[in-house]
């Protein structure tokens, strides 16, 4: 059964439905593509992916062990190649101002977020640079 249906909508615009959740989300050309720009592209979906999986498997191990993650967030920066035009590097910078004392609970979320799927699925060209800034 499939997970996802998806449409093309016209002008380099698609919408996609999760059928569990019918939850949609459009994506649009970027501006450098020959696109508006006004929604993710595809790649930057790709992107976002990685930066939600990681925290999502952190989250995993967080919950095991009784610990919270709150006040977590991060930042992602996609950089493209031109040619061939693929995605070259993702970073994902993560902050946490009130981070666990326990220094190896800390070396349990940086590798659980190193082995999210995402991370594991995408081909080993794509540089993946994480900054844990806490």
């Amino acid at each position: 059964m499939p997970t996802i249906k998806s449409s093309y909508l016209g002008n380099l615009r698609t919408e996609s439905e999760h059928l569990q959740s019918s939850v949609k989300i459009l994506t649009d050309a970027p501006i450098d593509n020959n696109g508006k720009g006004e929604a993710f592209s595809p790649t930057d979906l790709v992107a976002s992916a990685l930066g939600s999986c990681m925290i999502t498997i952190m989250g995993i191990v967080a919950n095991r062990d009784s610990v919270s993650l709150e006040g977590l967030t991060w930042e992602v920066t996609k950089i493209m190649q031109s040619s061939p035009r693929k995605i070259s590097e993702i970073i994902v910078d993560f902050h946490w101002d009130s981070p666990s004392s326990d220094a190896a609970m800390i070396q349990k979320l940086k590798n659980a977020a190193r082995t999210c799927p995402v991370a594991l699925s995408l081909d080993p060209e794509i540089k993946q640079t994480l900054n844990f800034n806490f």
